[in-house]
């Protein structure tokens, strides 16, 4: 018969063996559904926000251009060459304390000085809305400012209120909800302060060497294409080659939240894949299970003349129609997502996701739930083709079968490797999706033998006294036992879940534990050098036990390595970090005493030849850089080169004064600069740390103080969102693996009911096998827990300890956690369907034995 009519044939005998409903396949179409709906849900809402970001690229970045300098202002050639460009607005952003009048509180802001060309794109949003005059002009001396709630409630003023920032004087005049270009300033630890460019002039904190970014906005004339943005950039770098500033526009508003937005949405891309292959689990029994509920209907096929291919046809006809429908359903899901998503992401990104269909996000789930679905329904449909028609009309089901023929094997593995290929290839960033692929794929390996191992400790258990306990051991390691099934369901879901309860404890555990007692008390930024020796004394006089560390610090932007520009050359994403923005740059003539040399060795005291520099290990190693390179810096828009005189190994966990560049003194000699210092005291109390603070905020008012232990909790708060919202994309991974667990128990259910039926004949009662039952799943499941455990505290000591190099430590509350879910979850499911197995008559079930 020629292959066209044979198709054809299948695919009608496939439509009315359907006719009697998807019975048997709810799991199968939750499974394929829950995963194709977690693949394309999430990568559309990652193209609605992003398409949110391109198409308010210019409010966004606050103009066409963004021009930012640090430390400096624009020089009169620089300025003509921005207002040439169009329509000019300057902004200068910077860290400080903000102090009530009476001096009796203060807090640290994020002060934002605003010209009256303020904002190029988009508006400023108020409670109440003022004009610009009234919200920020000059009345007697005190400048107008906007503050969100949050500064209003950290010091208890209201509007009307005046604080003291620096030498000025700022009234509060209303409430900041919003500023167009917030999310191109970057992440700040403190509430905004918005001010005028008057107002934070008079304060007298800009001082030479302040740890000041001034930003140039630029809005050029209508009609402007990328390519004018590309030309001016390549013009700006040709004309001003020293002038270090760092140039964005509008199709790159907001880098960061772009990066960390598609960082999130490829994990849970990898999550929602790991969902859809923990289903496959799930497709597979469920096709199983169907195929033995018609083993007289394929032994009929057989018997009437069909060939062992076209019977495979027919039902892979089927089971591609049914995964169709749940591919169908995960779609509409994840069609929906970016809808419900833009108002709930709202109060969270500060970037509107555009509602609309993202073809490609939900063609790539749509392909990876079609992968999954053949690479797990070949192997049993393989095994069916070749079940003789005498052995089908026995009742003999397709258990310990072996393997199905060459052929189907070798599609089902191809297919399976073609997934991963699919799944590495559309990955941003393919190592982690190598390394992510390959640990499921372990992953499933060391499941199936640890199933195996469970089966072999059954069958070489001593023989129990108790009946009960006896009829448990042996459905463990029976033919066709449910324990590989559950092992590998439940197995991959509590291992991820374990792996990232005991990183996020771990880390807050440092956060809230042990980084506060290793951390100095108090960060102090912007101290000037006529200051310094006053500061000393201050601090000696109000913290005499305390040990104060004090550093000159610049900031410099890397330019080139090795003579190469970073725009140009091939950096590895470890050390990728260093070039983006400035760093906070140092000078020292002796080697610091919590750096230990790894490679080279350090100046003389008395060097004043070429620039000099010392790398932190990692870092430089992760960028290639090996002893006697060059790295050139911009500092102060002067480009500076200096030649790696050693490594050196940073404990940057420490949270002390480290940086990734130490360079030699004479480099920066008569540039001027700031003073970073720290200051630890640990027995020192809350009320004496906030005395200091108070003092320390009187006698310099442009000093920036920052208390270790507020960053801190910003941070341990942000942990705990993340792991939250991170604990929550892998409860989808668990999600399917109960539904296969349900299914691979449903699947169970015939040979269920011909033990608990031919035992009740024997005279075993409803309690005994009750009890059975529940020992069998109570042993599975506890394997299964003991497995994730271990291996879960395994891929957490290795990211804990070798990656982020922080102590680890085993948690028991995650062990007890992980066990009583385990034991729940198995018992609970197992006994829901064996409750329905002991109410079988036993009469129509011995008719068919």
């Amino acid at each position: 018969m020629p292959l066209s009519q044979t198709l054809k044939l299948a695919f009608r005998f496939s439509l009315r063996e359907m006719r009697g409903g998807l019975s048997g396949f709810m799991i199968f179409l939750a499974c394929i559904a829950l995963g194709v709906a977690a693949i394309g849900g999430v990568n559309s809402v990652a193209q609605a926000i992003t398409a949110g970001v391109a198409d308010q690229g210019q409010t966004l970045l606050g103009g066409d251009l963004r021009f930012q300098l640090n430390q400096r202002d624009a020089t009169p050639a620089e300025s003509t060459f921005l207002d040439r460009l169009g329509t000019v607005s300057h902004s200068a952003n910077m860290r400080s304390m903000a102090r009530l009048e009476d001096g009796s509180d203060q807090a640290l802001v994020e002060a934002k000085a605003v010209d009256d060309a303020y904002p190029l794109y988009g508006a400023i949003e108020t409670a109440p809305q003022l004009g610009r005059k009234d919200l920020f002009g000059e009345k007697s001396g005190v400048f107008g400012a906007a503050a969100p709630d949050l500064l209003f409630d950290r010091l208890n003023v209201k509007i009307g209120d005046r604080l003291k920032v620096g030498s000025a004087t700022f009234e509060l005049r209303a409430r900041l909800v919003s500023e167009p270009d917030a999310v191109s300033d970057g992440f700040g630890f403190a509430p905004r302060l918005m001010v005028s460019t008057a107002g934070l002039a008079a304060s007298s904190l800009f001082q030479p060497g302040s740890l000041v970014e001034n930003a140039y906005k630029v809005r050029l004339p209508a009609g402007a294409s990328e390519a004018d943005l590309k030309t001016i950039q390549d013009r700006a770098a040709s004309d001003f080659p020293e002038a270090g500033w760092s140039i964005r526009t509008r199709s790159n508003a907001a880098p960061a939240l772009s990066a960390n937005i598609e960082r999130f949405s490829q994990f849970l891309t990898l999550v929602g894949l790991t969902a859809l292959v923990v289903g496959g689990v799930g497709v597979a029994n469920a096709v199983r299970a169907y195929l033995d509920g018609k083993r007289g209907v394929i032994a009929t096929f057989k018997s009437l003349g069909a060939s062992g291919g076209f019977v495979f046809t027919v039902y892979l006809v089927q089971i591609l129609m049914i995964a169709v429908l749940g591919i169908m359903l995960g779609l509409i899901l994840g069609a929906a997502m970016p809808f419900a998503a833009s108002a709930a992401l709202q109060s969270v990104i500060p970037v509107p996701a555009q509602g609309g269909l993202y073809p490609g996000a939900l063609a790539m789930a749509a392909l990876f739930g079609l992968l999954v679905t053949l690479a797990f329904a070949l192997l049993p449909l393989g095994r069916a083709r070749d079940v003789p028609a005498t052995a089908l009309f026995r009742e003999m089901g397709f258990e310990g079968r072996g393997f199905p023929r060459l052929p189907y094997l070798t599609a089902a593995v191809g297919i399976a490797l073609a997934l991963a290929a699919l799944a590495i290839l559309f990955s941003a960033d393919r190592r982690i999706a190598t390394i992510f692929v390959g640990a499921t794929i372990f992953a499933f390996l060391v499941l199936r033998l640890v199933g195996a191992l469970v089966q072999w400790v059954a069958r070489k258990s001593p023989r129990a006294r108790s009946v009960a306990l006896r009829l448990a051991i042996g459905n463990i390691h029976r033919p066709g036992a449910l324990t590989p099934s559950v092992v590998l369901s439940l197995g991959l879901g509590l291992t991820l879940l374990v792996t990232l309860a005991l990183i996020d404890g771990n880390l807050r555990q440092q956060i809230s534990g042990s980084l506060p007692e290793r951390a100095p008390n108090f960060f102090f930024v912007d101290i000037q050098n006529s200051e310094v020796d006053a500061f000393s004394t201050l601090i000696g006089k109000e913290a005499p036990k305390g040990t104060l560390v004090k550093v000159p610090m610049l900031r410099g932007r890397v330019m080139a390595l090795s003579g190469v520009s970073v725009d140009k050359a091939n950096v590895p994403s470890e050390g990728a970090w260093v070039l983006r923005g400035d760093r906070g740059l140092t000078y020292n003539a002796k080697q610091p005493a919590n750096a230990t040399l790894t490679e080279g060795n350090w100046w003389p005291e008395n060097y004043s030849g070429e620039p000099l520099v010392s790398f932190s290990n990692d870092e430089g190693k992760a960028l290639g850089l090996k002893l006697g390179d060059t790295v050139t810096v911009n500092v102060l828009g002067r480009n500076v080169t200096a030649r790696i005189a050693n490594f050196r190994e940073v404990q940057w966990e420490t949270m002390g004064i480290n940086f990734v560049m130490v360079f030699s003194p004479s480099t920066f000699a008569g540039a001027p600069h700031g003073w970073l210092a720290t200051l630890t005291e640990k027995d020192a109390t809350a009320a004496e740390d906030a005395r200091l603070l108070n003092a320390v905020t009187r006698a310099f008012p442009a000093v920036t103080t920052v208390r270790v232990k507020d960053a801190l909790d910003v941070v341990n708060r942000l942990v705990g969102q993340l792991g939250t919202a991170i604990r929550a994309a892998a409860g989808v991974a668990l999600i399917a693996s109960v539904l296969v667990l349900a299914g691979a128990l449903a699947a169970g259910n015939r040979a269920r009911i011909h033990d608990a039926v031919v035992l009740k004949t024997l005279g075993a009662t409803r309690r005994t096998l009750i009890t059975a039952f529940s020992l069998e799943y109570m042993l599975i499941g506890l394997a299964t827990a003991v497995f994730a455990l271990a291996a879960g505290g395994i891929a957490a000591w290795y990211i804990v300890a070798r990656v982020m190099t922080l102590p680890s430590h085993f948690m028991p509350e995650v062990a007890v956690a992980t066990l009583v879910f385990a034991l729940v979850i198995t018992v609970g499911i197992g006994l829901a369907g064996t409750w329905r197995v002991l109410g079988h008559k036993a009469a129509p079930v011995l008719r068919d034995l």
